[in-house]
């Protein structure tokens, strides 16, 4: 009875050291990964931004507070700050884009269904370019479901031809460089995350 107590504490105490040292290392290369494949949902319309900013928020509250692989608030509010600049350049690029021909409401609400069908669509056929042909064909078939989505919206108003392939055309272009600037931008969010948890 006695032996079998003294295994149970050694083993409490074996698991305690494999959390304290290994445990901690592979939570932060969890996150690290995590984060990374969350990011490139930002490609198909998804708020991959946001759930890293989460993830990191999570893993500050929760995770290792000292240590190499700890994270402080201070890089979650540069993770939320990078989050936030990405989600106003999509805005304004899609937006500026949309409203400068003359969408209406409903042809964009449109763009962001046929954005998220067209990107998915794209990410799964990928174009034939090695290792990064599926990201070039999720922001060219996001660009050109959004555009899709906001000609319908448009003629579903009962508009002329020419009108909705200028507004088809604007969300294209809105929607490609929105996507491109949040992307990029959050690409700063990755970087911080391995910064934080490395030093």
């Amino acid at each position: 009875m006695i032996d079998r107590a003294l295994f149970i504490a050694q083993s409490s105490n074996d698991w305690s050291e494999w959390l304290e040292s290994t445990g901690v290392v592979l939570l932060a290369a969890a996150l690290v990964v995590t984060c990374i494949a969350v990011w490139m949902t930002n490609l198909i319309a998804l708020p991959g931004n946001w759930i890293c900013v989460l993830l990191v928020a999570i893993y500050a509250w929760l995770g290792p507070s000292e240590g190499r692989a700890a994270i402080g608030y201070g890089a979650v509010l540069g993770v939320f700050g990078i989050a936030l600049v990405g989600e106003m350049i999509e805005f304004f690029a899609g937006a500026v884009g949309a409203q400068r021909a003359g969408a209406s409401r409903r042809s964009t609400l449109y763009s962001i269904i046929g954005s998220m069908a067209g990107a998915l669509t794209g990410a799964v056929v990928g174009v034939p370019v090695p290792v990064i042909g599926s990201v070039i064909a999720a922001i060219l078939f996001g660009g050109i479901g959004a555009a899709a989505g906001a000609m319908y919206g448009e003629w579903s108003d009962g508009k002329k031809w020419r009108d909705n392939w200028t507004v088809g055309h604007a969300t294209f272009w809105g929607r490609t460089f929105g996507t491109l600037g949040k992307t990029t931008i959050g690409l700063g969010i990755i970087v911080i995350v391995i910064a934080a948890v490395l030093v």
